[in-house]
């Protein structure tokens, strides 16, 4: 049997479409795309690539949490960068949230993302 739950935590972003924060099926979680908006404000927070970057894995923290994880039970991960220029600093914000061993990763770029981000992360999580 199938155990489907819905996700949704105001410590991330609310959603700006047709979609949950996260689907929860027994065991494993996943997880929508996050951008780096303020969960408060509903606004891309202030600053270049970096300062995205650590927003969108807060947020994806936030409803890993949520989820009843963590970053660290994240299996697979998606990041979607509008410039691949990025991809060293990603690693560098990256290394600040999650620990050894790491999760399977692809870094895609992209033309242009929602809200004019720089930056997304979406993935898959396990208990």
């Amino acid at each position: 049997m199938t155990n489907k739950a819905i996700i949704n935590t105001a410590k991330a972003p609310a959603a700006i479409g047709t979609y949950s924060q996260a689907v929860k099926v027994n065991t494993t979680t996943y997880l929508s795309g996050q951008i780096p908006l303020d969960p408060t404000t509903m606004q891309l927070v202030e600053g270049g690539f970096v300062e995205q970057a650590h927003q969108m894995f807060k947020n994806l923290r936030a409803v890993c949490e949520a989820a009843g994880g963590s970053l660290q039970d994240i299996v697979k991960l998606n990041l979607f960068l509008e410039d691949l220029g990025n991809f060293p600093l990603i690693n560098e914000v990256m290394a600040e949230y999650f620990a050894e061993p790491y999760p399977a990763r692809a870094a895609v770029g992209v033309k242009q993302l929602p809200k004019g981000a720089m930056v997304e992360a979406d993935g898959i999580m396990v208990l």
